[in-house]
């Protein structure tokens, strides 16, 4: 159970990053949010159920169309 006010964003929620940091190992390249969600500097992610979330790509700019 999340102690925060407002409580953390469950590990389902599509919010679930907005949850506050817990543990941060930059050495490793990960950090564990209130949710259980494991956060990876590559943008994945690792659910508190074993689910891996693959890494968010930005997406490209387009150039401007003369």
């Amino acid at each position: 159970m999340c102690p925060h006010q407002p409580p953390c964003p469950l590990a389902e929620a599509p919010d679930r990053d907005a949850a506050q940091l817990l543990t941060h190992c930059p050495e490793q390249g990960w950090s564990l949010l209130c949710n259980g969600v494991v956060c990876f500097e590559d943008t994945g992610e690792l659910l508190p159920d074993g689910q891996p979330i693959g890494p968010r790509r930005p997406l490209m700019a387009l150039g401007a169309v003369a």
